[in-house]
């Protein structure tokens, strides 16, 4: 991390690039303003090297900066003017915010368990249900792409849906509603 009595910012920034951008997450709630405060950081750092006195404290000497300037940054943006919104506006998109992460959290835990039902059929059905409802594929699409015939792909299709709800009802539900 020394190179001849002075920092080499290269390996400071590799080591430290990660706490510096947490802290200035948390405090600014901005991913790429928190990018930013990081890159403004080790700007200041390297204008101001000399006034190091001791090089085992970089990390808390960067933490400082960080800090520091991540507060700026919010002072700054407080003073950008904003279009206040009426109470009832900001409940319903709260409301509104819940419900789709609820959906999209349901929706996940699905997908998971239908994922690992297929898992655990034969390969010839995982293939064929695979590419009909993973790619969207037509059966006579994937019968060129699986070199099969399209009677085959069908009846495949047809066991591995009935395989695929048989699993699925066998499987204790991992999610409620």
């Amino acid at each position: 991390m020394v190179v001849n009595n002075s920092i080499d910012f290269s390996e400071v920034y590799k080591m430290h690039y990660n706490r510096l951008f947490h802290i200035a997450n948390s405090i600014t709630r901005d991913m790429h303003l928190a990018e930013d405060i990081v890159h403004e950081t080790f700007i200041k750092a390297m204008s101001k090297v000399e006034t190091i006195e001791e090089k085992s404290k970089v990390a808390s000497w960067l933490s400082v900066i960080t800090t520091r300037t991540a507060i700026d940054f919010v002072r700054r943006d407080k003073y950008k003017k904003a279009i206040p919104m009426e109470q009832a506006m900001l409940e319903y998109l709260g409301q509104e915010m819940k419900h789709n992460v609820e959906g999209e959290v349901t929706t996940g835990l699905l997908t998971e368990q239908v994922n690992r039902a297929i898992g655990k059929m034969k390969q010839e059905y995982q293939n064929v249900i695979k590419l009909k409802a993973g790619n969207g594929l037509k059966e006579n699409e994937i019968a060129y792409f699986l070199s099969l015939k399209p009677s085959t792909v069908k009846t495949r299709l047809f066991r591995a849906r009935r395989k695929l709800k048989q699993l699925l009802q066998e499987q204790p539900s991992t999610w409620t509603i």
